[in-house]
């Protein structure tokens, strides 16, 4: 997801409606794919590091710079931190937010299918 514009909302109504309805009250964990600005990644790592949410910081190759691990109680605050807290970062360029499904192994634990 890029930097929301002030012009258009990210996400349709309707995908919002539905995400709250699967999400909406229970707890949420996401994976944020960043694109940074190179000479501010290490900046950008320390920054997200302090937001409690996130769970884990990864500075990595490929097309994304930095991945993070969040954790929220319910999708809106989720919606809050992508929308108006993380932007709020200096030198990321581009967000990309993807939802955990299932977790079938989380902090070296496996879980029940």
């Amino acid at each position: 997801m890029e930097k929301p514009s002030t012009s258009k909302p990210p996400v349709s109504r309707a995908v919002e409606s539905a995400f709250t309805k699967v999400w909406g009250g229970e707890l949420v964990v996401a994976l944020i794919a960043l694109k940074v600005e190179t000479s501010e990644a290490d900046t950008v790592a320390g920054e997200v590091s302090k937001f409690v949410e996130v769970e884990d910081v990864f500075l990595v190759t490929g097309d994304t710079d930095i991945f993070l691990k969040v954790r929220f109680p319910h999708y809106e605050e989720l919606k809050e931190f992508v929308l108006h807290r993380l932007p709020a970062v200096r030198g990321i360029r581009e967000t990309k937010t993807l939802l955990v499904v299932t977790a079938y192994k989380e902090a070296g634990e496996t879980r029940p299918a």
